[in-house]
């Protein structure tokens, strides 16, 4: 309620400045005869009504749009710009009638609808220094009272036309910044998190499938070799003692079969095997679902081709990974953690930081010796920060 008076305060006090206006007129009228009294009064009305309209009217056009209508050559709509010009030529027409009838006392309901056609054409500043001169001409209130008015009048209205309005149009312009970079960032976190989703899922479809492939090549290859083998060994023992020899070379034949079935299942499982990428990956998007079900904004990028980085590298990534997610979850107090990989040309970059409350002094614990200590056996670097959130920074080699 106190914010809709603030808004409308102007409006108001447009409107006590056309009443006093008006009677100020209508108690020093040159000729008080009941018939010209009424016809004073009645032409009165239909001035506060048609400027009340205007006011009224001109208010809500440019609440509603904005101030982004189409406009008609000066910043107005076509509809509100000749509306607002048949209002002001009404209100002139009134006011004529008035000085004609009523008096020049009348003459400060003028200085009133110069400036309200100033207002309503948006006027550039020096018209409203040029308006001052209206107090100039004669009326009941004398110069001194009428020059006083006017450099009141045009304070108020150069204030609102030049300060207040310029600062709810940057008001509303900056509302709409950042209502559309709320949006921005609400659609780019749900995109990371369907990507995240979508990765995740992928390399969960990929590691079914190779144990699928592996199933099933161990069942095509190892299942025959071993069925061989037992209808020999079968036979084996039937012959055992009446054909010693026969039993020895047989025996010797599913020692070779089986000889060759281990080597079959080592070249299977060499072949099949899931690559240690995508295990960590894996396990690294499980890790991020886990911290955002925990009510930790947690995302993974990459950059580069992550094809270049080796299984031990790897092991390193994903353990200090766990070990830095850790300790952030459980010390940093943060609302988001970002783990970045970037490949550059020789080097592995990978850096795991989180918005959290951070410390002063970072003391070599366990976990930060245990990070160093694995980055160093790949001769590579690890720096530790804390002056924003908490930040782990790997620098690992490719080669």
């Amino acid at each position: 309620m106190g914010e809709r008076l603030r808004d409308r305060i102007f409006l108001i006090v447009r409107m006590i400045i056309m009443i006093a206006f008006s009677i100020f007129g209508f108690s020093k009228m040159t000729k008080q005869e009941t018939g010209v009294s009424v016809t004073v009064l009645l032409l009165v009305a239909f001035f506060i009504a048609t400027m009340t309209f205007l006011i009224l009217y001109s208010a809500s056009a440019e609440n509603v749009s904005g101030s982004h209508h189409v406009s008609g050559g000066n910043g107005l709509s076509s509809r509100r710009f000749w509306l607002g010009c048949l209002a002001l030529a009404l209100g002139a027409g009134f006011l004529a009638a008035l000085i004609a009838i009523g008096g020049p006392a009348f003459v400060l309901l003028g200085y009133y609808l110069a400036f309200e056609a100033l207002a309503f054409f948006k006027a550039p500043l020096g018209l409203y220094g040029v308006a001052l001169f209206l107090s100039l001409i004669p009326t009941p209130a004398g110069f001194l009272t009428q020059f006083l008015l006017m450099i009141m009048m045009a304070a108020c209205y150069v204030q609102q036309a030049f300060v207040v309005e310029p600062y709810r149009k940057q008001v509303r312009e900056e509302t709409i910044l950042e209502q559309g970079l709320k949006s921005d960032m609400a659609s780019r976190e749900q995109a990371a998190r369907a990507e995240l989703k979508k990765n995740m899922l992928a390399a969960s479809n990929q590691i079914l499938e190779e144990r699928s492939n592996l199933a099933q090549a161990l069942h095509d290859k190892l299942g025959h070799n071993i069925n061989g083998s037992i209808y020999q060994l079968e036979a084996i023992k039937v012959l055992m003692d009446r054909d010693p020899e026969k039993s020895r070379q047989m025996t010797q034949n599913v020692i070779d079969q089986l000889r060759t079935g281990m080597d079959e299942i080592r070249a299977i499982l060499r072949k099949e095997r899931p690559e240690k990428k995508d295990l960590a990956l894996l396990q690294i998007y499980k890790l991020c679902e886990d911290c955002n079900n925990k009510g930790v904004e947690t995302n993974l990028e990459t950059e580069g081709d992550i094809s270049q980085i080796n299984d031990k590298l790897w092991e390193v990534i994903l353990d200090n990974a766990f070990e830095a997610i850790s300790n952030s979850m459980k010390y940093a107090k943060c609302k988001n953690i970002l783990i970045t990989i970037t490949v550059l040309n020789k080097f592995v970059r990978c850096v795991i930081r989180d918005d959290g409350i951070g410390c002063l002094n970072v003391k070599d614990g366990m976990g930060i010796s245990g990070m160093k200590m694995r980055v160093r056996a790949v001769n590579g670097t690890l720096d530790v920060s804390s002056e924003n959130g908490f930040i782990v920074s790997m620098l690992l080699p490719c080669d």
